[in-house]
Protein backbone atom coordinates (compact mmCIF):
# COMPACT_ATOMS: atom_id res chain seq x y z
CA UNK A 1 0.00 0.00 0.00
CA UNK A 2 1.44 3.08 -1.24
CA UNK A 3 0.83 6.44 -0.28
CA UNK A 4 1.01 9.74 -2.23
CA UNK A 5 0.10 11.80 0.53
CA UNK A 6 1.55 9.73 3.62
CA UNK A 7 0.31 10.03 7.16
CA UNK A 8 3.55 9.58 9.11
CA UNK A 9 6.86 7.69 7.32
CA UNK A 10 7.40 6.26 10.94
CA UNK A 11 4.68 4.25 11.81
CA UNK A 12 3.35 3.50 7.51
CA UNK A 13 5.22 0.05 7.66
CA UNK A 14 3.71 -1.07 10.72
CA UNK A 15 0.33 -0.02 9.40
CA UNK A 16 0.87 -2.22 6.50
CA UNK A 17 2.10 -5.40 8.69
CA UNK A 18 -0.61 -4.97 11.06
CA UNK A 19 -3.42 -4.44 9.10
CA UNK A 20 -5.87 -7.19 8.71
CA UNK A 21 -8.08 -8.07 6.08
CA UNK A 22 -11.73 -7.76 6.64
CA UNK A 23 -14.68 -9.57 6.38
CA UNK A 24 -16.23 -9.47 2.74
CA UNK A 25 -19.38 -9.29 3.20
CA UNK A 26 -18.69 -6.85 6.04
CA UNK A 27 -16.51 -4.51 3.06
CA UNK A 28 -19.61 -4.93 0.37
CA UNK A 29 -22.37 -3.31 2.80
CA UNK A 30 -19.42 -0.71 4.05
CA UNK A 31 -18.99 0.23 0.33
CA UNK A 32 -22.57 0.46 -0.28
CA UNK A 33 -22.27 3.15 2.06
CA UNK A 34 -19.12 4.87 2.23
CA UNK A 35 -17.54 4.03 -1.52
CA UNK A 36 -17.59 5.30 -4.85
CA UNK A 37 -16.92 3.42 -8.24
CA UNK A 38 -16.48 6.91 -10.24
CA UNK A 39 -15.13 7.00 -14.08
CA UNK A 40 -14.18 10.80 -14.33
CA UNK A 41 -13.29 12.58 -17.50
CA UNK A 42 -10.87 15.14 -17.78
CA UNK A 43 -8.57 17.62 -20.21
CA UNK A 44 -5.40 15.85 -21.07
CA UNK A 45 -3.46 17.20 -24.01
CA UNK A 46 -1.44 14.38 -24.26
CA UNK A 47 -4.34 12.34 -25.32
CA UNK A 48 -5.22 14.80 -28.31
CA UNK A 49 -4.79 12.86 -31.07
CA UNK A 50 -6.84 9.74 -29.94
CA UNK A 51 -9.49 11.37 -27.96
CA UNK A 52 -9.70 14.69 -28.62
CA UNK A 53 -7.99 15.62 -25.74
CA UNK A 54 -9.83 13.46 -23.04
CA UNK A 55 -8.72 10.97 -20.24
CA UNK A 56 -11.31 8.53 -18.89
CA UNK A 57 -10.34 7.84 -15.00
CA UNK A 58 -11.75 4.87 -13.55
CA UNK A 59 -11.07 5.09 -9.58
CA UNK A 60 -12.46 3.48 -6.48
CA UNK A 61 -12.32 5.59 -3.38
CA UNK A 62 -13.78 4.87 0.07
CA UNK A 63 -13.91 7.42 2.69
CA UNK A 64 -13.82 7.69 6.51
CA UNK A 65 -12.58 9.85 9.52
CA UNK A 66 -9.13 9.53 9.90
CA UNK A 67 -9.75 7.95 13.26
CA UNK A 68 -11.54 4.83 11.76
CA UNK A 69 -8.34 5.09 9.76
CA UNK A 70 -8.07 1.06 10.30
CA UNK A 71 -10.89 0.36 8.25
CA UNK A 72 -9.31 1.84 5.34
CA UNK A 73 -6.22 -0.15 5.82
CA UNK A 74 -8.20 -3.30 6.48
CA UNK A 75 -9.91 -2.77 3.09
CA UNK A 76 -6.44 -2.04 1.44
CA UNK A 77 -5.34 -5.14 2.85
CA UNK A 78 -8.28 -7.40 1.68
CA UNK A 79 -7.99 -5.74 -1.82
CA UNK A 80 -3.88 -6.21 -1.73
CA UNK A 81 -3.97 -2.76 -3.03
CA UNK A 82 -4.63 0.66 -2.18
CA UNK A 83 -3.18 4.48 -1.50
CA UNK A 84 -4.48 5.95 1.65
CA UNK A 85 -4.46 9.74 2.07
CA UNK A 86 -6.33 12.71 3.32
CA UNK A 87 -9.01 13.92 1.12
CA UNK A 88 -7.48 17.23 1.25
CA UNK A 89 -4.49 19.13 3.02
CA UNK A 90 -6.97 20.12 6.20
CA UNK A 91 -9.23 17.43 6.17
CA UNK A 92 -10.03 15.13 8.73
CA UNK A 93 -11.69 12.43 6.09
CA UNK A 94 -9.36 9.56 4.58
CA UNK A 95 -9.50 7.63 1.63
CA UNK A 96 -8.49 4.93 0.36
CA UNK A 97 -8.20 5.02 -4.16
CA UNK A 98 -7.57 2.50 -6.02
CA UNK A 99 -7.09 3.71 -9.53
CA UNK A 100 -4.51 1.44 -11.45
CA UNK A 101 -6.35 -0.75 -14.16
CA UNK A 102 -4.55 -3.54 -13.52
CA UNK A 103 -5.41 -3.85 -9.58
CA UNK A 104 -9.19 -2.46 -10.60
CA UNK A 105 -9.28 -5.57 -12.48
CA UNK A 106 -7.32 -8.16 -10.61
CA UNK A 107 -8.84 -7.18 -7.27
CA UNK A 108 -11.80 -4.81 -6.87
CA UNK A 109 -14.26 -5.79 -9.39
CA UNK A 110 -14.08 -9.85 -9.12
CA UNK A 111 -14.12 -9.51 -5.13
CA UNK A 112 -17.48 -7.43 -6.12
CA UNK A 113 -18.77 -9.81 -8.54
CA UNK A 114 -18.33 -12.36 -5.73
CA UNK A 115 -19.57 -10.14 -2.81
CA UNK A 116 -22.33 -8.75 -4.55
CA UNK A 117 -23.47 -4.96 -4.17
CA UNK A 118 -27.18 -3.69 -2.57
CA UNK A 119 -27.49 -0.04 -3.60
CA UNK A 120 -24.28 0.35 -5.91
CA UNK A 121 -24.56 -2.72 -7.77
CA UNK A 122 -25.79 -0.61 -11.24
CA UNK A 123 -22.63 1.88 -10.78
CA UNK A 124 -19.92 -1.20 -10.08
CA UNK A 125 -21.10 -3.28 -13.06
CA UNK A 126 -21.29 -0.08 -15.25
CA UNK A 127 -17.44 0.47 -14.43
CA UNK A 128 -16.83 -2.94 -14.59
CA UNK A 129 -18.02 -2.64 -18.28
CA UNK A 130 -15.57 0.80 -18.95
CA UNK A 131 -12.66 -0.58 -16.78
CA UNK A 132 -12.50 -3.73 -18.99
CA UNK A 133 -13.03 -2.01 -21.97
CA UNK A 134 -10.53 0.31 -21.48
CA UNK A 135 -8.09 -2.87 -20.85
CA UNK A 136 -8.81 -3.68 -24.42
CA UNK A 137 -8.32 -0.16 -25.35
CA UNK A 138 -11.68 0.52 -27.00
CA UNK A 139 -11.39 3.77 -25.63
CA UNK A 140 -8.59 4.86 -28.24
CA UNK A 141 -10.74 4.78 -30.98
CA UNK A 142 -13.64 7.61 -31.66
CA UNK A 143 -16.59 5.44 -30.85
CA UNK A 144 -15.15 3.28 -28.31
CA UNK A 145 -14.38 6.48 -26.62
CA UNK A 146 -17.85 8.05 -27.01
CA UNK A 147 -19.34 4.67 -25.84
CA UNK A 148 -17.37 4.73 -22.94
CA UNK A 149 -17.74 8.28 -21.85
CA UNK A 150 -21.79 8.09 -22.03
CA UNK A 151 -22.09 4.85 -20.17
CA UNK A 152 -19.62 7.16 -17.50
CA UNK A 153 -22.32 9.85 -17.71
CA UNK A 154 -25.23 7.41 -16.35
CA UNK A 155 -22.83 6.43 -12.92
CA UNK A 156 -24.00 7.88 -9.63
CA UNK A 157 -26.99 9.50 -10.80
CA UNK A 158 -27.78 10.67 -7.08
CA UNK A 159 -24.25 12.19 -6.39
CA UNK A 160 -22.60 15.39 -7.35
CA UNK A 161 -23.66 16.35 -10.70
CA UNK A 162 -20.58 16.54 -13.82
CA UNK A 163 -18.87 20.02 -14.26
CA UNK A 164 -19.32 19.71 -18.24
CA UNK A 165 -22.36 18.66 -20.53
CA UNK A 166 -21.41 15.19 -21.96
CA UNK A 167 -21.80 17.22 -25.79
CA UNK A 168 -19.31 19.22 -24.69
CA UNK A 169 -16.85 16.57 -24.15
CA UNK A 170 -18.05 14.71 -27.57
CA UNK A 171 -18.35 17.55 -29.65
CA UNK A 172 -14.82 18.49 -31.02
CA UNK A 173 -13.65 14.96 -29.75
CA UNK A 174 -14.51 13.06 -32.68
CA UNK A 175 -14.03 15.30 -35.01
CA UNK A 176 -10.33 15.58 -33.67
CA UNK A 177 -9.88 12.15 -33.35
CA UNK A 178 -10.98 11.17 -36.68
CA UNK A 179 -8.88 14.04 -38.40
CA UNK A 180 -5.75 13.17 -36.51
CA UNK A 181 -2.87 11.22 -38.66
CA UNK A 182 -2.12 8.41 -36.70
Amino acid sequence: MSSDNPIGADNQQETEATAQPLDPWWIAGFVDGEGCFSVSIHRNDRYARRTGGWQLTPVFPVHQHESEQGILEGIAATFGCGTLYHKGPNSTVMTDSVGRLSDLERSVIPFFEQYRLRVKDRDFRTFATIVRSMRDRQHWSPDGFEMLARLAYTMNAHGKQRARAIEDILQGSSETIRQAPQ
